[in-house]
């Protein structure tokens, strides 16, 4: 299937395309380049912060900024960590 660059730089998605990604005006498509200079094209996923309410349990307590912020840099520590003793291991 062949689609045509405009003046604009836009182009119409052939309707085959549309079809198999299942797109509707307003839909948002998502553009995924590969290492091999290749491209491929989906549907974007219209996730948002209300749809992802819940997916998550709710912690026992509320924790500070400080927290989550030591929380984050630790686990940061540890994950260089668990990389720096598999290259060593090699």
């Amino acid at each position: 299937m062949l689609a045509t660059l405009t003046s604009k730089s836009q182009i119409t998605l052939p309707k085959d395309v549309r079809a198999l990604l299942q797109l509707e005006p307003g839909d948002k498509i998502a553009f995924l380049p590969l290492p091999d200079g290749q491209i491929t094209v989906t549907k974007a996923n219209k996730a948002s912060f209300a749809k992802l309410r819940g997916l998550l349990p709710q912690p026992a307590r509320a924790y500070t900024v400080e927290e989550m912020n030591q929380a984050a840099q630790d686990a940061v520590v540890s994950k260089t960590m668990v990389t720096k003793r598999s290259k060593t291991k090699r």
